[in-house]
């Protein structure tokens, strides 16, 4: 007579097909997971550029800070299960969309909307969808820009399409984002309705203070010539510099 140890073990044992089968879902979903990895970084890459040549053209940087990541074998399986997705890595590429994520903090409310232009204005990128918080914010007052976008990886066998989720805020933005996250992670999501209402203002007061640093900026910007910053030239440089120029003229 089998004991209820015994047959928990019949139960809970594996075949070696079962075995093979998660072995090879393990095995897709690593894949999945590193081009989500090389889909950051190509974006980091361009984002990159951006920020130096607006730097370099204009003496103006939009982009004051950037962060990424990207989901968690553990986190991105407890999302399949909370949606009821099966354990096909197609369909996960295609329903899950913030595998890959990064965001972009500007100071002001016009950068990000300048942001989120130079970038998708790239022939590479395709815009799967926008989501405009700013101008449409959240009823709790959340503001930013989703930009969900199709990037090719270049692998060996050619390029693969793959989603990357960009979110473009300002300063004033993050800092409540960051805010309203902790005190729904600390109440498990039951946040106090006090605690609600005051989020609420908060959210009020953030975009009066967005609108009031971009007045300011904007006059203090105002009639202000972009200047080309150029290369660190060192004073021999600008020597050699002055040299060549004057025996081509």
């Amino acid at each position: 007579m089998e004991t209820g140890r015994d047959m928990k073990a019949e139960d809970t044992a594996l075949s070696p097909h079962q075995i093979e089968s998660i072995r090879t879902l393990r095995q897709d979903f690593s894949r999945m997971l590193m081009h989500h990895r090389f889909v950051v970084n190509e974006v980091l890459t361009k984002l990159a550029i951006l920020r130096e040549e607006s730097a370099h053209t204009h003496s103006y940087n939009p982009i004051e800070h950037i962060s990424s990541r990207v989901k968690s074998p553990r986190s991105l399986l407890e999302k399949v299960h909370r949606r009821g997705l099966p354990l096909d890595v197609d369909v996960i590429r295609r329903k899950i969309t913030d595998i890959a994520g990064i965001r972009i903090t500007c100071s002001f409310v016009a950068d990000t909307y300048h942001v989120l232009e130079l970038l998708t204005a790239q022939d590479d990128i395709r815009v799967v969808e926008i989501k405009d918080y700013i101008a449409n914010p959240k009823p709790n007052g959340y503001r930013s820009l989703h930009a969900i976008l199709e990037v090719p990886v270049f692998l060996h066998g050619g390029p693969v399409p793959v989603i990357c989720e960009v979110q473009i805020r300002t300063i004033a933005m993050d800092f409540w984002a960051s805010l309203e996250h902790k005190i729904h992670y600390k109440f498990d999501g039951d946040v106090p309705d006090r605690l609600i209402a005051e989020l609420t203002e908060a959210a009020a007061a953030s975009d009066q203070l967005d609108r009031r640093m971009e007045q300011l900026h904007s006059e203090v910007r105002e009639g202000a010539p972009d200047i080309d910053s150029g290369e660190d030239f060192d004073e021999e440089a600008l020597r050699i510099l002055f040299e060549l120029s004057r025996r081509e003229s």
